[in-house]
């Protein structure tokens, strides 16, 4: 009787581990249709979901692109779709975290671990896939940011995000939302709003409306000139604490006299805050700064 009761106990620690993945699975599959639309013609194209739950999207996904790989960290859940789908051979099922994955690899398919390597494969031409998926929304910006390092092997980004974050990512410089989530995603991308989804288009359905983003990979690294790591790094750290001015948030790395005359040679206003900037003033300001001694 004790020994039945331990495993019951283990079995109920298992279940009440499950939420904490923060899966809320799509069920709509009018809003799944929609999601694939916003792909564009895949019939041609890798696609690669990003937590496929229990298919709702993969299904309508399978039957369009010419190749799903569709990765899932539930190891219960991915064993259901590989039995699901196993007769699709357009359809890859990879257990794993989306979050360590070399999606690089994964697109190339180099005979390299999917974990990642630090090194990225080399090719002179190569095909670039889309991305699909329904991000948690405790790792939605750890995510996308992680996909936004592999611009080179990505063309679009179509995912369902929380619409409080989706408004953070789409917006202008200048309002409320505009921080550096938006700076660095539209340093890589066009962003778009589709539509919205209410809570009872998931299972379970969750507290808040979700919403729909389209990101059209175009990195602006070469119209800004700049290099990808340095300003990135140097978007971070302007951004470091909203209420403080620009110019004392670069003070943590530049000398006063520098970043005075970076923001006079780029006309912006000593009190300016980073927010306020558009990507080609930061860019300015940037390169000024990296030049001064």
């Amino acid at each position: 009787m004790a020994s039945k009761k331990r495993v019951n106990a283990a079995k109920a620690g298992q279940e009440k581990k499950r939420p904490k993945l923060g899966q809320n699975f799509l069920r709509d599959s009018s809003a799944a249709q929609r999601v694939v639309e916003a792909l564009g013609e895949i019939g041609d194209a890798t696609v690669i979901e990003i937590g496929p739950g229990r298919g709702e999207l993969t299904q309508a996904l399978a039957v369009r692109a010419r190749r799903l790989i569709a990765i899932e960290i539930d190891r219960v859940l991915a064993a259901q779709l590989r039995l699901h789908f196993g007769r699709h051979q357009n359809v890859e099922i990879i257990e794993g975290d989306a979050r360590t994955v070399d999606f690089a690899n994964l697109v190339a398919r180099h005979p390299t671990p999917l974990i990642n390597t630090g090194v990225q494969p080399v090719a002179a031409v190569h095909e670039r896939a889309s991305v699909v998926g329904n991000l948690p929304y405790y790792i939605t910006s750890e995510l996308l940011l992680r996909l936004l390092e592999y611009s080179d092997w990505l063309k679009i980004i179509v995912i369902m995000v929380q619409r409080e974050v989706a408004d953070r990512i789409a917006a202008s410089p200048g309002s409320r939302d505009y921080g550096l989530l938006s700076a660095t995603v539209q340093l890589f991308g066009r962003v778009e709003k589709l539509f919205t989804l209410p809570p009872g288009a998931f299972a379970p359905p969750p507290k808040v409306h979700s919403a729909v983003l389209r990101i059209t990979v175009a990195p602006r690294l070469n119209s800004l000139k700049v290099e990808k790591d340095g300003f990135v790094d140097f978007l971070k750290l302007a951004f470091a604490q909203k209420r403080k001015t620009l110019a004392n948030n670069l003070r943590q790395r530049y000398p006063q006299a520098s970043i005075a005359k970076a923001l006079e040679n780029a006309s912006i206003r000593r009190d300016a805050r980073a927010e306020q900037l558009s990507l080609e003033k930061m860019a300015a300001v940037y390169r000024i700064i990296r030049q001064s001694p």
